[in-house]
């Protein structure tokens, strides 16, 4: 039996990614120009980028809003469930990043499914018009009750809301904790759990990401 370290972690992420996911140019070209432009490393894990590709093509999805677009990594995925005429509404609050979003977009063929908007989503938000199928919610953790809010507002019954990035090395389920990330996500799960709108369950992860997790959640 492997003993449970980040270093088995990653292997048996890399092991589940050539299987499952396998060698993508387009998705390894978003990677190679967020390096080389200096972005952060944080996109989601191959796994997770497919995980939200067939969560978006298993509700059905026609509109996407994904809040943190970074490099595009997890905008290709979710560009690439849609059917004929769907598109994907991103939002990224940095311009430098944005740019780098578009050129990977057009690289994968698939921009014109995409609409980035650049500015903080709390200002872009009340900006758009209701009718989303599926939420991805990946940006500052501060703000996730406020991001979940607007995902509720515009979403309608049945939308799926995915929030990544729930694990915070398990210091989550501490409730002392002084990182405003995990107070943001902790208040975002007694947001999920406690308000009706919502019906939702979450999962740890470890990986190539280390000890992490994304919760999900459908409107109701």
């Amino acid at each position: 039996m492997a003993e449970p370290t980040p270093a088995n972690w990653a292997a048996a992420d890399r092991y589940l990614a050539d299987t499952l996911v396998g060698h993508d140019p387009a998705l390894e070209a978003v990677l190679a120009a967020q390096r080389e432009a200096g972005l952060p490393e944080s996109e989601v894990a191959p796994v997770a980028g497919k995980l939200l590709h067939l969560l978006a093509r298993i509700s059905g999805a026609r509109r996407i809003l994904e809040i943190g677009t970074l490099a595009g990594y997890s905008t290709i995925w979710l560009a690439r469930a849609l059917p004929e005429g769907g598109e994907v509404v991103t939002i990224e609050a940095e311009p430098h990043h944005a740019e780098i979003a578009r050129a990977n977009l057009e690289r994968a063929g698939v921009a014109e499914r995409v609409d980035i908007r650049v500015g903080g989503a709390i200002d872009v938000l009340p900006t758009l018009l209701p009718g989303f199928d599926l939420v991805f919610i990946d940006a500052d953790k501060e703000r996730n009750t406020a991001y979940l809010d607007w995902a509720a507002r515009l979403g309608r019954p049945g939308t799926v809301i995915v929030l990544d990035n729930i694990g915070r090395a398990g210091e989550v389920a501490d409730p002392a904790s002084s990182d405003p990330k995990v107070i943001g996500t902790r208040a975002a799960l007694d947001m999920l759990g406690t308000d009706a709108r919502f019906e939702a369950s979450a999962l740890q992860t470890v990986g190539i990401k280390g000890w992490d997790g994304i919760a999900v959640a459908v409107l109701v």
